[in-house]
């Protein structure tokens, strides 16, 4: 659980102890009394420089529990994480995710400071696609219109027409009018969309290393396990597992499903840190699930996050003719009056 335990070397006072103790409350289910007396003292030292620096820090849904509970302002998907960012009066944001996701905040809050504490938390997904494969693909299929998925870089963006997300994917391909678009990059994500639509979809052969190793021998092996449970998986995994699920949806839809419903037992198949933190605001259901780490969010860690913030770096800065063109993107987005998760 502890990703770096030689730096976690900050000393476990009495002060850190009362000043966080109502922080552990949150995270007892998950972290031992041993691993919060390491964790505290950055906690701690965190909540005050936010105050002096003005800052807000962003916690995607598959960030650790100490992170996700204890140090986090906002919580959430990719894209809700850098709008609500955008309306705070933060001069500063901390993004406790992956490459991508700060230079979507930078995007959308162009005069704040963005740090993201690990410059190397990148993404496969973002990663199998290039501004130059985009363009390739415009010259391969002259016309069409290119829909993007916002885990991509902002020079990706910038070459797009639209980008989506994986709750609105299918609204922003029909919002085109168009009988076929290029999707990228995720292939899963594209298939699934093209299996709600009559659009014709172009896709790029990209994966999440994550969601892409379920398989739908697992489903059936947790149905074998837990015949009563209910299966929730992510549009990013493969079809077979779509295919055995009980439902598809992005993460945030899936919370809103748990929270609709209230199964007693949910094997949510996506990045395994989530169940952790939803099964804490959920005590009363069981959650169960093959576990995959992403082992890019993983790089975010709380000395990692305190030294962000005691140098103010690493900053994310996008060069501005990439930065409007992507912006652009997702401002077409949003524009279409989806709700954009």
């Amino acid at each position: 659980m502890i990703a770096e335990p030689e730096r976690l070397t900050l000393p476990y006072t009495s002060d850190v102890a009362r000043a966080t103790e109502h922080l552990y409350e949150r995270v007892s289910r998950t972290v031992t009394p041993v691993e919060w007396e390491l964790f505290a003292p950055y906690v701690a030292r965190i909540e005050v420089l936010k105050d002096e620096r003005n800052a807000v820090v962003l916690a995607h849904h598959y960030q650790s529990a100490a992170i996700y509970r204890c140090v986090a302002d906002i919580i959430g998907d990719s894209l809700a994480l850098a709008q609500a960012a955008a309306a705070t009066q933060a001069d500063v944001i901390v993004m406790c995710g992956v490459h991508f996701m700060a230079e979507t905040a930078k995007l959308l809050s162009p005069q704040k400071i963005v740090l993201l504490p690990d410059l190397a938390a990148g993404c496969s997904l973002a990663e199998s696609i290039t501004a130059e494969d985009v363009r390739a693909l415009r010259a391969a299929h002259p016309g069409v219109p290119v829909v993007t998925y916002v885990n991509t870089s902002a020079a990706v963006k910038a070459e797009s027409d639209i980008c989506c997300t994986s709750a609105n994917a299918v609204a922003v391909v029909e919002s085109l009018g168009v009988p076929r678009v290029i999707f990228i990059p995720d292939e899963y994500l594209g298939a699934y969309v093209a299996s709600k639509t009559a659009v014709e979809i172009v896709t790029w052969r990209g994966h999440c290393e994550v969601h892409e190793r379920f398989t739908g021998a697992q489903i059936a092996e947790l149905r074998e396990m837990h015949g009563d449970i209910v299966v929730l998986a992510h549009p990013e995994c493969p079809p077979d597992v779509l295919a055995a699920s009980d439902f598809v949806g992005s993460t945030t839809a899936m919370l809103g499903y748990i929270k609709e419903r209230r199964p007693a037992r949910v094997a949510m198949i996506t990045e395994c840190s989530m169940a952790g933190n939803v099964a804490e605001a959920f005590p009363e259901i069981e959650f169960t699930q093959p576990c995959m780490l992403c082992p890019h969010m993983q790089r975010i860690t709380l000395p990692k996050i305190l030294r962000a913030l005691e140098t103010m770096s690493p900053q994310i800065e996008i060069d501005s003719a990439i930065a409007e063109r992507a912006r652009r993107s997702v401002e077409r987005m949003t524009a279409i009056g989806r709700d954009a998760r």
